[in-house]
């Protein structure tokens, strides 16, 4: 009652209410109109609700539903042949689209396409190559998923890896091309677990799906042995490991054995992937040993006899957003794990194991396990639903206005809300800078990787420069990325240099959004290619960089001959639903140091960096062991003292 800065009205009201003379409902007038006043959403929650209601998505493509689609779907594992009877269909169609869900793959079909006399246009987020020498559409073209148009009419479309239309992030775009795609057939290639969900789907649209199904062609083995140890590699072997720090002590530990290795990725460059990928196949390269994420399980020839595990958890990021370290799923497991003996390479027979023993019953628990049938597809706000939103909330950011088009969305049980963390991630870095709502949506929906701080600030910069109408042309951008650029020297170097090929990925990605002030992709494609082979020769002598980079303190590799167990030890950590199969790993765990465990020998040291395995160790213990008697041999036929034989033997303890 003594505030000077009330209404009149609710003064009067608090007033009337103090002396009896009105009731405390009254108050609700005034309350109503606050929380309107910061909740704006109250005043149109109506119209928001229509907005986002997401339950009947075959509508949003009417020219789709206007004709009678034939739906095939080609079931089967990797290596059963079910793409390539698909990609037939395509290529003898009169026009045709592939949509896969890699760039490697657009580029290899678009590729294929075009060497059997079928012209084909590739398209993708950072690039558009036209083969007509008018420069007109060809009739087939190759392009990723998310950026097919469902729009144009086909004769055949082909759908890649359909099982992906439950991806968290990317779903939505395999559920656009699927309802959406106008062509007379659409040949679906992917897992059975898909079926019953497309089925339902298509049950929707009023179109029948016939299925095909296919058996792997070549046989593949789990053996009953586990690697190991790494001298047990064999040409052909592939070991797959879930972060890049085992990639590094994996591949270091290779080149100490003698042999020569070649590494793979996710976050190589596509031409780097293509050039070890090629060194590996190469029956003529001394490579013969390839280590890899599983980046390999799609988009990637290679020849493989053996798959071997290095760990079987794998960093994971659930709804929240937080790391987590789960097992593989048996689809990831079957996925990697059809790589070996492809029926076009070498080995007509694969094989399967793990790095440790311990492993390897939960690795055939994993495979035997039946594939969990896919029960939702992905769906994705579109920028006119955002526009509209904004219309009804005009101070509110983007970032909010995602979060409220998610929490008043409807969706029907076969379908979810894709994760919208990166769009956020990007709508809250670029917040500040002047844009219209449209243009703020197409650089939110830039895939960057929000890891990297270069590409991050890369993609503020490239905001800044818009909202100032400043066009970013080649000469600025090299001076931005400090171009030229040196050969790495060491592993730090190297992911830098891939930070910049990413950034040169977002100008692409960009430059066919905004022709006019991205107006260089040519000479900034001819530049990334320049770039491509730097990486690539940091690649080639990827363990020659390790070794600068530990003796630097650049790399830390401590403890990472132990992999799987110090992942492990993480992941069970306070996890109880996970104690199942702490227990069938239960042994790789680390044992809780000893009272006497404070003085590390250089020998554990060694072991632990990965620069000796404990079978080197133990010949190295053989031979200096020989060697001693062989010296002691020596010194008693010539009569010369054993002196200092026994200080000799205490020096590696002492050390």
């Amino acid at each position: 009652m003594q505030s000077h800065s009330l209404d009149v009205d609710i003064h009067i009201i608090l007033n009337d209410i103090c002396f009896s003379a009105a009731h405390v409902d009254d108050l609700f007038p005034f309350f109503l109109r606050h929380a309107k006043q910061i909740f704006p959403v109250l005043e149109c929650k109506d119209d928001l609700r229509k907005i986002s209601d997401l339950r009947i998505p075959p509508n949003w493509y009417p020219e789709a539903r206007a004709i009678q689609r034939k739906i095939i779907f080609h079931s089967g594992p990797t290596n059963s042949g079910k793409t390539y009877h698909a990609i037939q269909k395509y290529l003898s169609a009169k026009s045709g689209v592939y949509c896969g869900p890699l760039k490697l793959l657009a580029h290899e079909i678009f590729e294929k396409s075009n060497a059997a006399g079928v012209p084909c246009d590739l398209v993708t987020g950072e690039e558009r190559v036209t083969v007509e020498p008018d420069g007109k559409q060809a009739t087939h073209v190759s392009c990723t998923v998310e950026m097919c148009s469902v729009t144009t009419p086909y004769e055949v479309a082909v759908i890649d890896e359909i099982q992906m239309i439950r991806d968290p992030a990317r779903g939505w775009a395999w559920t656009r091309a699927l309802l959406g795609l106008c062509a007379e057939e659409i040949h679906l290639c992917g897992e059975s677990a898909a079926i019953d969900l497309v089925t339902e789907l298509m049950y929707t649209t009023g179109e029948d799906v016939e299925v095909r199904n296919y058996k792997r062609l070549t046989p593949i083995t789990v053996l009953d042995r586990a690697l190991e140890s790494l001298e047990n590699l064999q040409p052909g072997d592939c070991i797959v490991c879930f972060s890049k720090n085992d990639i590094y002590s994996v591949s270091r530990q290779i080149e100490m054995q003698g042999l020569e290795s070649a590494v793979i990725y996710g976050s190589l460059p596509p031409g780097t992937k293509l050039a070890q990928a090629k060194k590996f196949n190469d029956p003529s390269d001394p490579c013969k040993i390839l280590v890899a994420t599983d980046a390999i399980g799609m988009g990637l020839n290679l020849s493989i006899r053996r798959i071997i595990f290095y760990s079987l958890l794998k960093p994971t990021m659930n709804e929240k957003g937080e790391k987590e370290i789960e097992p593989i799923t048996t689809s990831q497991a079957l996925q990697i794990a059809g790589r070996a003996g492809r029926f076009s390479s070498q080995f007509k027979e694969g094989e399967v194991t793990t790095m440790y023993r311990e492993d390897l019953s939960l690795l055939k628990e994993i495979l035997n396990r039946p594939v969990e049938p896919i029960k939702s597809a992905g769906l994705h706000p579109t920028a006119e639903q955002i526009e509209m939103f904004a219309y009804h909330l005009p101070d509110t950011t983007l970032s909010n206005l995602i979060d409220i088009f998610v929490d008043f969305s409807q969706v029907d049980g076969q379908y979810f809300v894709c994760n919208m963390d990166d769009f956020k991630f990007s709508a809250e870095l670029i917040q500040h800078i002047p844009l219209s709502l449209r243009v703020r949506y197409v650089f939110c929906t830039a895939p960057i990787n929000k890891k990297q701080p270069f590409v991050c600030s890369s993609l503020l910069q490239f905001a800044r420069q818009y909202s100032r109408n400043e066009p970013l042309t080649f000469a600025w951008l090299r001076r931005y990325i400090k171009w030229p650029l040196l050969s790495p020297k060491n592993i730090k170097d190297l992911m830098d240099l891939e930070a910049v090929h990413d950034v040169l990925d977002l100008y692409l990605w960009l430059s066919y959004r905004f022709m006019d002030m991205f107006p260089d992709a040519i000479l900034i494609r001819d530049l990334q290619k320049e770039l491509d082979g730097i990486i690539q020769d940091g690649v080639h002598n990827i363990t020659k960089l390790i070794k600068i980079s530990e003796s630097r303190k650049l790399l830390n590799l401590e403890n990472l001959s132990s992999g799987p167990q110090a992942l492990l030890s993480e992941a069970s950590k306070g996890q109880a639903r996970r104690m199942r199969i702490t227990k069938a790993a239960g042994s790789k765990t680390t044992e809780p140091a000893s009272p006497g465990a404070g003085k590390i020998t250089l020998a554990s040291r060694l072991v632990q960096q990965g620069l000796l395995t404990p079978d080197m160790l133990r010949q190295l213990e053989k031979e200096w062991l020989t060697q001693q008697t062989e010296q002691g041999k020596e010194r008693a036929e010539s009569g010369t003292p054993l002196k200092g034989l026994r200080k000799k033997k205490k020096e590696p303890t002492s050390d």
